[in-house]
């Protein structure tokens, strides 16, 4: 482990404004005599990134925008976000920067950085709390529409105090997240990356094979192509799904972690490529098969469906194992969204100090506090479409989408192109649409509940 000198600590301690740029810079000193990152480890660890809770929302967000215009739609996303990251890469080279805020800063300053940094934090933060909430339902259970789920702890041994949510999250939050989430560096994590994708494979492979023997034995039928149309509130309700399939494809914030850890930087373009397409083809799969398979009564949390009997032998089994499988993956993705939220809060708190990684004390009082949080809001949280929505419609559209795009039409270093002003615009008009529809949809929706309900 190599040392840091003092003109890099004055550098760490210079103003805001050129901080962020050489943040990431500072924090890769420990790594400069590690091993880079390998293109396969990389390709893992991204996604990784990409294939966490936002899997669980997509058949429930394909059921409200009928099979063709959803399918559609996680392709065009994927393809969305792919360049939003290409641009967010090339102007990071142009700009001699290592790190998401630091593109911001060279384009708009410590204020544009600190704004990028405070959306990381909502969206990461609230991505963690869905993870909890899901492996909460995986192990303890939840009721949705009025029905109790049983997790699989209550499945096996009934209903106890020890297998009540909170007795559940808090041995896995110091069993298993907390030994996850001490490593400093993000290749630390590859192999349980791998796992975790292999994890995701277990589940749509499961759930494409139960669908597939239910039609050729005609217990199913073809779900609904297109939207249900049937008042103008339905038609806005539409655009409250874009924010959570962006959600389901942020990475953003991981994409300079692991290009810095490299061991050749210029495989990136094509780590993000292998990694996308290999998302994209899960999420059309899992969506496809999970509609097919329970149709109109596709949940916002699809493994809340898998408690039931699914029509075929060894139905109890298979739920079994589906809901295991994705409870464990997402054990495994949640410090590698961890990793980022961490830095993300430290910048933000501590501009001026020496890197986190170099200050154990202060790095043991972040991750306390933010597990903490975490675990808390996991708790009060009401459902996943919920926080999905919240953090899609704000935080997750404007790291995905509205900053790319920003950055691009500001061109500060004149390498935008023609193309690239193209997708911009498509992004932000997208992202600006969406966002507000969803935004109003769901204050719309509260309204009219409140009118429903008797005085």
């Amino acid at each position: 482990m190599s040392i840091m000198s003092s003109a890099d600590r004055k550098q760490r301690r210079s103003t805001r404004g050129l901080l962020i740029p050489h943040q990431k810079h500072a924090d890769n000193y420990h790594q400069e005599n590690l091993p880079g990152a390998s293109f396969s480890g990389a390709v893992f660890n991204l996604s990784t990134s990409v294939v966490g809770a936002g899997i669980m929302a997509l058949p429930a967000t394909v059921k409200e925008l009928g099979l063709i215009p959803g399918l559609i739609m996680i392709f065009v996303c994927g393809m969305l976000t792919e360049s939003s990251i290409d641009m967010i890469l090339r102007f990071s080279r142009a700009s001699k920067t290592a790190s998401y805020s630091g593109v911001v800063a060279d384009a708009f300053g410590g204020t544009g950085s600190t704004l990028l940094q405070a959306c990381i934090v909502v969206n990461n933060l609230g991505m963690l709390v869905v993870y909890m909430i899901i492996i909460g339902d995986v192990l303890s259970g939840t009721g949705s529409g009025g029905v109790h789920h049983s997790g699989l702890m209550e499945e096996w041994f009934g209903q106890h105090w020890w297998t009540s949510r909170s007795s559940l999250l808090l041995p896995t939050t110091l069993f298993v997240f907390a030994p996850l989430i001490s490593f400093k560096r993000v290749d630390s994590l590859r192999y349980t990356s791998a796992i975790s994708v292999g994890l995701a494979i277990v589940f749509v492979a499961i759930t494409a094979g139960v669908a597939i023997v239910k039609v050729m034995n005609g217990s199913i039928g073809m779900p609904r192509l297109m939207p249900a149309l049937v008042d103008q509130a339905s038609f806005w309700k539409l655009f409250t799904t874009v924010p959570v399939l962006v959600t389901a494809y942020i990475c953003h914030h991981n994409v300079h972690p692991i290009d810095n850890e490299l061991k050749d930087p210029t495989q990136m373009k094509s780590i993000v490529h292998t990694s996308l397409m290999l998302c994209s083809t899960v999420y059309i799969a899992t969506s496809f098969f999970g509609v097919l398979l329970f149709g109109d009564q596709t949940l916002d949390d699809v493994l809340a469906n898998f408690d039931g009997d699914l029509g075929i032998p060894y139905s109890s089994f298979l739920d079994d194992v589906v809901r295991a499988s994705y409870g464990l993956h997402l054990m495994l993705v949640f410090p590698l969204v961890f990793y980022s939220l961490r830095l993300n809060v430290d910048g933000l708190l501590f501009p001026h100090a020496i890197p986190i990684t170099f200050d154990n004390r202060r790095f043991f009082l972040v991750t306390v506090a933010l597990m903490g949080l975490i675990f808390v809001g996991a708790e009060f949280v009401p459902d996943i479409w919920d926080a999905f929505q919240f953090t899609g419609a704000t935080a997750a559209i404007s790291v995905g989408f509205i900053f790319p795009a920003a950055i691009t039409l500001r061109d500060t270093h004149g390498i935008a192109t023609k193309q690239d002003r193209l997708i911009s615009w498509m992004m932000i008009i997208l992202a600006v649409t969406s966002s507000v529809a969803a935004i109003s949809s769901d204050i719309y929706a509260i309204f009219s509940t409140d009118k429903e309900v008797p005085s």
